[in-house]
């Protein structure tokens, strides 16, 4: 098996992700939140990149049956149902619902896979589940970090090396440069990762903005044992969470 890294979305689009099997993280936060949200009954999430498209959408749904989520810069976008923070994504607010996602990195982030053959999304909080997935399906793979603003962030990067290490103890791996940097993070990190999160860039601004619950929250190693896949523009639960699936080594 092959498994690839790209630090950030910049330079991809949708054409370089046909026909790839891609796993799309974005630790802080969406893909948590999105993980969060159909573990807790969501019926689909539609992923977009800008706001304007998804009031868009939202106005083509009914108003009962849907919800608007997102952020811009953190924060809740106006006029907006919920924000990105996966504590709001409860049961009785989400159950049954359509949420139009949109949010700074992750969310265009996966647009962009739209087309790809298979397209799953992976956080610290699936992990197992993602794993298992991956190596089940087998072949090229392709992890797509969506960073902060077009650039590399830790925290993404390190998702990544822990999802390669874990895959690496099931069945052969061969990777690449960035591939082999993500692992040295993981392995950096692993006792930790809510520390890592902390020192990184992205976790002390959402400090600094009043979320800093949420980094415990998408930290928390197979919390969520579900695996959200892409289908063209909707993202849906590939497949039941099983809690008695074999789960790889968790940090300590």
């Amino acid at each position: 098996m092959k498994i690839e890294v790209f630090f950030s979305p910049a330079g991809v689009d949708e054409l370089s992700m046909r026909g790839r099997n891609v796993v799309i993280i974005d630790v802080l936060r969406a893909t948590s939140t999105i993980c969060t949200a159909l573990r807790n009954g969501a019926r689909e999430i539609i992923p977009t990149a800008d706001i304007e498209n998804a009031t868009k959408i939202a106005a083509n749904l009914s108003g009962a049956s849907r919800l608007l989520g997102g952020e811009r810069q953190g924060k809740k976008i106006d006029g907006f149902d919920l924000g990105n923070s996966p504590s709001e994504y409860a049961p009785e607010r989400v159950s049954g619902k359509t949420i139009i996602f949109t949010t700074t990195n992750g969310a265009g982030a996966i647009y962009k896979c739209r087309y790809a053959s298979t397209a799953l999304i992976g956080s610290f909080l699936n992990m197992s589940a993602i794993v298992n997935a991956i190596v089940e399906i087998g072949g090229t793979w392709t992890i797509l970090c969506s960073g902060r603003q077009g650039a590399f962030s830790v925290e993404d990067a390190t998702c990544a090396g822990m999802i390669i290490s874990q895959v690496q103890a099931l069945t052969d791996v061969d990777t690449e440069d960035a591939g082999l940097t993500a692992v040295i993070l993981y392995k950096n990190y692993k006792r930790s990762i809510l520390g890592m999160m902390k020192k990184s860039m992205h976790g002390k601004y959402l400090m600094s903005i009043g979320f800093g619950d949420d980094l415990a929250l998408c930290s928390s190693v197979d919390s969520v044992p579900v695996v959200p896949a892409v289908n063209g523009v909707e993202v849906k639960l590939r497949q039941p969470a099983t809690e008695t699936a074999s789960k790889p080594e968790q940090p300590s």
